[in-house]
């Protein structure tokens, strides 16, 4: 057997539990899903063909296309947050100021909570009459809000939250990023006389890119298919759907109504409206990659 072939068994080897996992809990899984979306499923268990009348269903559904609102002011206000929030905070911790080491240990610990929790604990922190952030803005002469009563503040309260919630992870993310790039470069500024800004427009940002690649990618999976237990926790969609995400009202038609062949439906449709979402961000940085021009 030559080497190539050995190599090639080696890697096959290498790569088949990773294989296994990912057709067992991804591929087959997702291809259920679609197949359900053509089925009207009885809570008793019974499946019946309808073929398209579920996807027709939710093209005349305002209530589906109200949660696909909602998902996208949320995605756009909170993604574009989150990476400026954790770049921010990765290009602090970076500096290794005094306690840093304790500064990203607490800025982590959101993350590595359940989000059952974070929604308990924020749920009471924004509670009208008796949270902490109401009788903090009382205390300084403000008036209090209904955080989580009016539309409008809830759903900020929600972005709110879940950008302290994911904000350490990514700023790890981009730490390993900003240390990966050479000091030379930085060196080479510094004798140049290249002040902060121009170090980090010519250096730092361009460098960065495979890493805010990857940021912009995930926060954006996240914030379209994540959330929804703190939403569960902290309004349950409401007030009046302000904070019913498209996968929160997935949620809903299929554990809460039974409708498992029309969440199916909704469930495709999301999918495809991520991938969309993927390859927008695949474009807008271009993958990652470098051009000629940026080296």
């Amino acid at each position: 057997m030559s080497r190539k072939k050995r190599e090639r068994i080696a890697a096959a080897l290498f790569l088949l539990p990773d294989g296994i996992g990912l057709l067992t809990f991804v591929v087959i899984p997702m291809l259920l899903s679609i197949g359900l979306g053509f089925f009207q499923i009885s809570g008793f268990g019974s499946y019946e063909w309808v073929g398209l009348g579920n996807y027709e269903r939710m093209m005349s559904d305002p209530l589906f296309w109200d949660s696909l609102k909602v998902t996208g002011i949320y995605v756009v206000v909170l993604v574009p947050t989150l990476f400026i929030v954790s770049l921010g905070l990765g290009l602090l911790m970076k500096q290794k100021l005094p306690g840093t080491g304790i500064y990203r240990t607490l800025f982590f610990m959101p993350y590595v909570i359940s989000l059952v929790v974070v929604g308990l604990l924020w749920q009471f922190m924004l509670d009208t009459q008796n949270g902490v952030v109401n009788k903090a803005l009382r205390a300084a002469g403000l008036e209090g809000k209904a955080w989580l009563g009016e539309p409008s503040l809830a759903l900020a309260s929600v972005i709110a939250i879940m950008v302290w919630v994911m904000m350490g992870y990514y700023m790890i993310i981009f730490l390993a990023g900003l240390q990966e790039i050479p000091q030379e470069y930085y060196e080479a500024a510094r004798i140049d006389g290249a002040g902060p800004w121009t170090t980090f427009r010519t250096i730092t940002w361009p460098l960065l890119r495979p890493t805010s690649f990857f940021v912009l990618l995930m926060s954006t999976v996240a914030a379209i298919t994540g959330g929804i237990e703190v939403i569960f926790v902290l309004t349950s969609g409401g007030p009046a759907n302000g904070t019913s995400l498209a996968i929160f009202y997935i949620y809903q038609q299929a554990f809460m109504f039974g409708e498992y062949g029309y969440a199916a439906a909704m469930g495709s449709f999301l999918v495809l409206i991520m991938v969309l979402c993927s390859a927008v961000v695949f474009k807008a940085t271009k993958g990652g990659r470098f051009d000629d021009g940026d080296q």
